[in-house]
């Protein structure tokens, strides 16, 4: 839905941007600018991915972090920083801290990812795990500034943060002149207002779209009531979006900059992720595909040329492998299938061969035989397998139903 009202004075300008353009020169890198043939086709125009998943900690917040801890005082310095996150936000902390020479205290959530919470550590700062949820991380980090002194570098909902995440949309026009459309992912958002005043005060023309996860979406009731509104319990596999609140710095500039907010299911998410990583041979964590997963759902939504921008890559191998099964689930391109057989030799051996014949590959067998809700001579087998797409799924169920398989599930 589209809730842009008058802008209004933003506490952001452009110089801020500018300013924080120079202030990261050496520091952040410009990241690279990439076509998407699969998606300019189905776009029916040129679509591009700014890849903020190859930034220096594997996502777009070390610009803001490094803004915002450049611009403390030296007696801010001297007490140190302290953050609350479960991955981006902390990795843009920890490194931004060590290359400004300032000790950093990351608050992160007990389930936090170990390659997320090694990654922090490695980049310099003290690793501190608290709390099941983020919510409870970040009163833990709250907590410690007030008795530390340290001071708390927020994740989005500060001037300097959005500042830093703007030098983007800098990039973004230098390297793209000819966009039409910037389509990116909101969590908080401050890579939204940072992008948005960028891009806005340049190229007022350039339509900007914002999305987030239909199960974590504060943005669009918060629009809605020309205030941030807090959702309760967001869920989503996008960590990068899970953000319960709009903050209220940025929500402002959203309100009055961005064109657009969209919703996308976690099913056009896994898609999304997978279709990067095939296709484009990117990693990138749902957060960052969510851009990819508006223009799948909707192509025909968005004038080219077409910037998404992938705003991070830093994504759990442990999640990575359920997302990629839930992507080529959601295409068609995984079955699970239960059903029941004889339980005799070779009964096994025969049912595979039903499914050769139609070329689908197993991936893995569960092979049941002590149930109480089965006969004596029955066995229930669970088979998991890759697939061609959706015309290929209901041939192998109508080749097993031929076969004369009793198919449960």
């Amino acid at each position: 839905m589209n809730y842009r009202k008058a802008p209004s004075v933003p506490p952001v300008t452009l110089d801020d941007v500018r300013g924080a353009q120079k202030m990261l020169s050496g520091v952040a890198r410009t990241t690279a600018m990439e076509g998407s043939r699969h998606l300019s086709q189905l776009v029916g125009a040129p679509v591009h991915f700014k890849c903020e998943n190859l930034q220096r900690t594997g996502s777009f917040k070390l610009r803001g972090a490094y803004v915002r801890i450049a611009g403390l005082l030296p007696e801010e310095r001297a007490a140190g920083v302290v953050a609350a996150s479960a991955g981006n936000h902390a990795q843009g902390v920890a490194l931004a801290s060590t290359l400004l020479g300032v000790r950093s205290t990351v608050f992160m959530p007990k389930g936090a990812p170990l390659p997320k919470v090694s990654a922090t550590r490695d980049y310099g700062a003290e690793v501190r795990l608290h709390g099941q949820v983020v919510d409870e991380t970040l009163t833990a980090a709250q907590e410690y500034a007030a008795e530390t002194g340290a001071v708390f570098i927020h994740p989005f909902d500060h001037p300097d943060v959005i500042a830093g995440q703007g030098t983007v949309g800098l990039e973004i026009l230098e390297q793209c002149p000819e966009v039409r459309t910037i389509v990116l992912g909101i969590g908080g958002g401050g890579l939204a207002a940072g992008v948005a005043i960028a891009v806005k005060a340049l190229r007022p023309d350039v339509r900007i779209v914002g999305v987030q996860a239909a199960g974590a979406a504060a943005y669009p009731p918060s629009l809605a009531a020309g205030r941030p509104v807090a959702i309760e319990n967001p869920a989503t596999m996008a960590d990068g979006m899970k953000v319960g609140r709009p903050g209220d710095v940025p929500f402002g500039i959203v309100d009055a900059l961005v064109d657009e907010v969209r919703t996308v299911s976690e099913d056009e998410l896994s898609a999304a992720l997978l279709l990067c990583l095939e296709r484009a041979k990117l990693v990138v964590e749902p957060a960052g595909a969510s851009p990819v997963a508006a223009l799948l759902s909707d192509p025909g939504a968005f004038e080219g040329p077409v910037v998404a921008l992938l705003s991070g890559g830093n994504v759990d191998p442990v999640l990575l492998q359920r997302v990629l099964r839930h992507g080529m689930a959601a295409q068609g391109r995984y079955l699970a299938v239960r059903l029941r057989l004889t339980d005799r030799p070779g009964a096994l051996a025969t049912l595979l061969g039903v499914l050769s014949a139609v070329d689908a590959n197993v991936l893995d067998v569960s092979h049941v035989r002590t149930d109480p809700r089965l006969g004596l001579a029955e066995a229930e087998v669970e088979l998991h397998l890759e697939t061609k797409g959706p015309e290929h799924c209901v041939e192998v169920g109508r080749a097993l139903r031929e076969a004369g398989y009793l198919v449960i599930d």
